[in-house]
């Protein structure tokens, strides 16, 4: 009778074996699968589930259009696809996969990537991409894979990379880049500042024919044909990529966006019109308030004090002397009196009525001592 801890282990052999039975591939006790060069169009759905490495290089795997390649292995580590003429890789592809490290899909004659290929693989530490015929990189590419630590690049078609890109590369401490033909222009100058920060990455040039194999690091900004230098931008985070992304692909409705213009205008014309007429207003209370306090006004006719200061002057001379009308009476000069005010007006506020008053007395006491 076997011993009851040896119960486990006969069957776990047990179920190996029967996996083993049904597929082509090699089952390591690490938990490894090896599919490699079998020929195979899918992945084997009777490998154990568990199974954390999964090796299906050199095979002629279809890539599904839509879903997820591999439903039944939510545990796998690592995934090796290379070799397979994938030709494009689906949107969400590998989503299920989200305890993924390692994802090497090299010479898998590769044109383009989605910008959610690789959706979903946050735990992603390694991403093998070389010898492939990748032309181009999108900046939403790199947008799920925060954790990556390498990224090999090596051997592509890519000709340039814009500066956005480029700073998503910067968190990545290992990125491979040469064997690309590099276009050595002045586009590359934020290719050229970028390598030139990393420092132990040597990628050269393809062209032009001048410039053809020299280290695009050692390159100046004259040596790319800038006229003048090119400032590389500043930190962006993947947020504001991710937004000028979306912006960039809506669709702006034609004709709109130059009818604000008549607007604008008549805002303009309305708001220098209201300046104008106020100024004028106060233009013209300040005009108003000036007349006022300059306005003059005629002397009355008859005194206040009544009747005229000369004629009361001589009929009381008359009424107290008791002499004659026919003799004459030395009388006070009329233009005398009115050299101070040839018009006849005084100006407002300058003389009161007290004021006039004593004056008006002042000259009757000057004409009685005189007579």
């Amino acid at each position: 009778m076997a011993p009851a801890g040896l119960l486990p282990v006969c069957g776990l052999l047990c179920t190996w074996a029967a996996a083993v039975a049904g597929h082509p591939c090699s089952l390591h006790s690490q938990g490894w699968a090896d599919c490699n060069g079998k020929n195979l169009l899918y992945a084997p759905s009777s490998l154990p589930r568990n199974i954390t490495g999964l090796d299906l290089s050199f095979n002629s795997l279809v890539m599904p259009r839509h879903g997820t390649l591999l439903m039944h292995f939510p545990s796998l580590h690592s995934l090796n696809l290379s070799g397979n003429a994938l030709l494009t890789l689906s949107p969400a592809v590998f989503s299920n996969l989200g305890a993924l490290r390692l994802l090497d899909v090299s010479s898998c004659s590769i044109t383009s990537l989605h910008t959610d290929t690789f959706k979903g693989l946050e735990s992603l530490h390694t991403l093998l991409l070389r010898n492939n015929s990748l032309q181009e990189l999108e900046v939403p590419f790199f947008l799920p894979l925060r954790g990556l630590l390498h990224l090999d690049l090596r051997s592509n078609a890519l000709l340039s990379v814009d500066a956005s890109t480029l700073q998503l590369m910067e968190a990545v401490p290992e990125v491979q880049l040469d064997g690309n033909p590099w276009v050595c222009d002045c586009a590359a100058h934020p290719l050229q500042q970028w390598l030139k920060r990393r420092q132990a990455m040597q990628v050269t040039c393809a062209s032009p024919p001048e410039l053809w194999g020299q280290d695009i690091a050692a390159l100046d900004s004259q040596d790319l044909g800038c006229q003048k230098k090119q400032r590389f931008p500043r930190d962006v985070s993947p947020e504001q990529l991710t937004t000028a992304t979306h912006n960039d692909t809506t669709t702006v409705p034609v004709g709109k966006g130059g009818r604000s213009w008549p607007y604008l205008v008549g805002f303009l014309v309305t708001a220098i019109s209201i300046s104008i007429l106020v100024a004028l207003v106060a233009k013209c209370k300040l005009c108003h308030k000036n007349f006022v306090s300059y306005h003059h006004r005629p002397l009355p006719e008859t005194s206040s004090i009544g009747g005229n200061p000369m004629e009361e002057g001589l009929g009381w001379d008359r009424g107290s002397s008791g002499w004659g009308d026919g003799e004459s009476h030395p009388m006070p000069s009329v233009t005398g009196l009115q050299a101070e005010d040839d018009d006849g007006f005084i100006e407002d506020n300058y003389i009161q009525p007290s004021e006039q008053l004593q004056e008006e007395e002042e000259e009757e006491r000057q004409s009685h001592l005189s007579i």
